[in-house]
């Protein structure tokens, strides 16, 4: 991080504004907000900050600028248009140990102004490290259309009975569903009507009942998609956010760990070929164990659970202990990959069909229709397809399918170093060779259009890149 995000009280403080013209006046205002005790150093006053002069607001203490007059501040703010006195002001203030910023120069800044949501006491602050202001105030924007005004009311009602709550639940997972329950709730909704006094009587009454809230554990199972955090679901945001405990696989990407709550614990249960793997009996086991113990499990899946992920097999063992569930789907990595790479699964005039497939099969395994898989004007995708590559190629070409097939191996799809490596079907071994991991086998017409419709990553023909992420080896 360029800036740790930290709130600063500024209650009684003094804050010295070396400025005062409009932005010291609009710098003014917020810190009058925050309780600040606001010292001016200016030539003259603007005629809004003469009338908080006159209302007493704000203290006029000099025209001219002194290093003495940073001693015993809390922070300073430069805001003139004299750029050799806002360094000055910097400098002295850095020689000091004193926060400053000097406005719209953040090289001169130890702290800056974010965009602020403002929800007293809830207050959202987005910051783009003085890099991009713009795109920093559109996103405030939005949150702005999201958060209810009446969340600052909820919030006020809350710290007045957060100490009623302590002392009736002694645990913090106990408190921490009552609080879900009200902010999801009657609470929230009276709330949010302005209905007050009616408000605080819902959460007494749900205090009154406490036995009724439930303390079993549930396991919802969450497709956490491919890579790409963006693709990351927003019931899927929403469930790990309330996880007491995330159970991952190896498939899950850094960036959407991440959004898991911070206090939760997180235990990885996932399977790699030559590395230490977790059975799925003890995964099983694991879930079942946890979620008796009252707590909320998810079990975050990368992709679909249910698509190749064992997901099914899970739940199964989770139903026949009694325990509730519920499935957050995910972006399977054949949709997900695919369209990253520019590969459309379906085209009117390419593919009529898409067929997804594991690897992890014997390609003589009477079992697998090979004379299906290998019909023309399909998509195949195969997961888990890598260690296998050699054997589909060979099946599928004797099977029927053109040995010049288009196809693709798409390494660590969505992701930032996504790879994708296309030629035909006969050299489908070497491409799964080189590609890294977790890789998706496309195989099909379809491939054929990536360099057209290529559009996420590097490219060779447009970055000259020493390691391209699109090999053509046909």
């Amino acid at each position: 991080m360029d800036y740790l995000p930290i709130f600063a009280d500024l209650k009684q403080r003094p804050v010295l504004v070396v400025g005062g013209g409009e932005v010291a006046a609009r710098k003014i205002d917020l810190l009058l907000r925050a309780g600040a005790q606001v010292r001016i150093v200016a030539q003259a006053l603007s005629p809004e900050l003469e009338q908080r002069k006159q209302a007493a607001e704000v203290s006029w203490v000099a025209q001219a600028f002194l290093p003495e007059q940073l001693d015993n501040v809390f922070l300073v703010i430069a805001a003139t248009d004299d750029a050799a006195l806002n360094a000055e002001v910097f400098e002295q203030a850095n020689q000091r140990f004193v926060m400053a910023n000097v406005v719209d120069d953040q090289p001169k800044c130890s702290f800056i102004f974010p965009s602020i949501v403002d929800r007293s006491p809830i207050v959202v602050a987005i910051s783009s490290s003085g890099k991009a202001p713009v795109l920093a105030r559109m996103l405030r924007e939005k949150l702005e259309t999201l958060l209810p005004t009446s969340l600052g009311q909820m919030a006020d009602i809350a710290g007045r009975w957060r100490e009623s709550v302590k002392t009736q639940f002694t645990s913090m997972r106990a408190r921490r569903r009552f609080w879900e329950m009200a902010f999801a709730g009657r609470f929230a909704s009276l709330a949010s009507a302005g209905k007050l006094a009616e408000a605080e009587q819902a959460l007494q009454q749900q205090l009154e009942n406490a036995e009724d809230i439930s303390l079993n554990g549930n396991v919802t199972l969450v497709g956490a998609g491919p890579g790409d955090a963006g693709l990351l679901t927003l019931r899927g945001l929403q469930v790990m956010q309330q996880a007491d405990v995330v159970l991952y696989d190896y498939l899950v990407s850094d960036e959407v760990l991440d959004l898991v709550r911070r206090d939760a614990d997180k235990i990885c249960v996932g399977k790699r070929a030559g590395s230490h793997s977790v059975a799925q009996e003890e995964t099983n086991r694991l879930l079942v164990e946890l979620a008796l113990q009252g707590k909320k499990v998810v079990r975050l899946k990368g992709g679909d659970p249910f698509i190749f992920g064992r997901g099914g097999e899970e739940l199964q063992a989770v139903q026949a202990a009694g325990i509730p569930f519920q499935v957050v789907p995910g972006v399977t990595a054949a949709a997900g990959a695919t369209a990253y790479a520019g590969i459309p699964l379906t085209h009117r005039d390419h593919a009529q069909s898409v067929v997804f497939v594991t690897g992890h099969c014997k390609p003589e395994d009477n079992g697998i229709q090979w004379e299906t898989l290998a019909k023309g004007k399909q998509t195949l995708a195969i997961y888990m397809g890598t260690l296998k590559a050699a054997e589909i190629s060979q099946q599928l070409i004797a099977h029927g399918r053109a040995a010049h097939t288009p196809v693709a191996v798409i390494g660590r799809g969505t992701r930032a170093d996504q790879q994708v490596l296309t030629g035909t079907l006969d050299n489908l071994e070497h491409l799964a060779q080189q590609a890294p991991t977790p890789a998706l086998l496309v195989i099909g017409e379809v491939v054929a259009l990536h360099q057209q419709l290529a559009w996420f990553g590097h490219h060779p023909e447009t970055d000259g890149t020493q390691r391209p992420s699109v090999v053509n080896l046909a």
